[in-house]
């Protein structure tokens, strides 16, 4: 035993920013969405999880790749390489998202508490959100980085939930490899829900940021701020991509383990949506019984903890840019006062929102749906920034992650069409 905890820990620490992009982005609201596709549509959306595997590593490649080589966050590169407005749009939409999906999860980690615990909503919700933001500015960013690591392994409830129900396994690998396409405004609205939540704009922004400051906090480097470029190597490139590789699997693996856990208790005992945090812990009662709400809120508690921070990280790194503000996880609050208030300015507007009294899962599920809307147009900056040599030098896209890339965003662009034809239909 001692010798596997071992090899976990090694591999822990060799793992860096594309890992945590992927863990991050089974957030509450991920959670939340893929429950509600499982509980609705069964195994219907199971072949998401394989489908989008090749397209979060690509996207999440370009991202990474936009950072190594130039020594700058996504907003940065735009605003060097592009129009003001085109920054401020894509900053705009960045901010619109994350801070609806910011709301989202803090509601149903409070929520989560007060299943726990008891006590108000409104406390749990005001400490838990003040806990994020002291633990951003005063824990140094390595230790920080190492704990976001680990809170990653609550989703692994998921595994075992599904092992224990025993679903049939033939149906489930069909249901993986064969789409199942229902032409409905439901299908489609949770298509792109689902979308939005794995292919998120709060990822694209977070990583290309996270591998600056990786550079920075690494010596041999020889930079000390963002904008610095460094000596980009192609084995430097090569372990990003492995790095983004194994985060993306992790996360696709938690996916497609919540649906197959969802689709076997909620939905095969009738449970078709989901309107509470009791009703969707529900999924987890195969493995802990009468404890199963604790497990749920533990785990959505755990996640939630790493995701926020990473949502109103990424709203600060580009705004910072944006402003021309000095930004970094990395430096102390004095360093960088005007990075750490937009930090924490984001993540008390989440709270604001909790204030209009929104259904917990119906805001997470939203928040799925306006990043599954917002990925779109910044899928398309992306490309043309990651293949564009004045950016990143003799580094550009491989035609094996361009072409899934584009037909990644035809296909977003596609659903989030037919969703918005099928709403105005109805």
């Amino acid at each position: 035993m001692g010798k596997v905890v071992k090899i976990i820990k090694e591999l822990f620490r060799k793992i860096g920013p594309g890992f945590v992009t992927g863990a991050a982005d089974d957030d509450p609201s991920g959670i939340a969405t893929y429950s509600i596709a499982g509980a609705k549509f069964g195994l219907g959306l199971a072949w998401l999880s394989l489908f989008l595997l090749p397209a979060m590593i690509s996207i999440q490649e370009m991202c990474g790749r936009l950072g190594i080589t130039t020594g700058r966050g996504l907003a940065g590169v735009i605003k060097k390489y592009s129009s003001k407005k085109m920054l401020w749009f894509a900053v705009s939409l960045l901010v619109l998202a994350n801070v609806i999906n910011i709301g989202a999860d803090l509601g149903i980690m409070a929520s989560s508490l007060q299943m726990m615990f008891g006590l108000p909503f409104y406390f749990w919700l005001f400490l838990t959100a003040m806990s994020i933001v002291v633990l951003e500015i005063w824990v140094p960013y390595k230790r920080y980085s190492a704990i976001l690591k680990w809170l990653s392994l609550s989703l692994l409830v998921y595994v075992v939930t599904a092992f224990l129900i025993r679903p049939n396994w033939s149906d489930v690998l069909e249901a993986t490899v064969i789409p199942r396409i229902t032409w409905s405004a439901d299908y489609l609205m949770v298509l792109v829900g689902f979308l939005g939540t794995t292919i998120s704009p709060y990822l694209f922004f977070w990583q290309t940021s996270q591998e600056v400051e990786e550079k920075i906090s690494d010596n041999r480097s020889q930079i000390s701020d963002f904008g610095q470029k460094s000596v980009v190597t192609l084995s430097g490139i090569k372990k990003m991509r492995l790095d983004t590789k194994l985060g993306m699997l992790f996360s696709n693996l938690m996916t497609f383990f919540i649906v197959v856990t969802t689709a076997g208790t909620l939905h095969a005992n009738g449970v078709f949506n989901i309107d509470s945090a009791q009703q969707a812990a529900l999924a987890l009662r195969p493995l802990a019984g009468d404890f199963a709400y604790l497990l749920f809120a533990f785990g959505i508690i755990g996640i939630g903890l790493q995701s926020v921070p990473v949502l109103a990280g990424s709203v600060a790194y580009a705004v910072s840019e944006a402003l021309g503000l000095r930004e970094g996880l990395g430096k102390s609050f004095g360093r960088a006062k005007g990075f750490y208030l937009i930090l924490a300015v984001a993540t008390m507007v989440g709270v604001l929102m909790n204030l209009w009294g929104i259904n917990t899962m119906q805001a997470l599920y939203y928040a799925a749906v306006v990043n599954g809307v917002v990925a779109v147009p910044l899928i398309f900056i992306i490309i043309r920034l990651a293949s564009d040599e004045r950016v990143v030098g003799k580094f550009k896209t491989q035609k094996k992650y361009l072409w899934i890339a584009w037909a990644t965003f035809g296909f977003m662009t596609l659903s989030v069409v037919l969703m918005a034809g099928s709403a105005f239909w109805n």
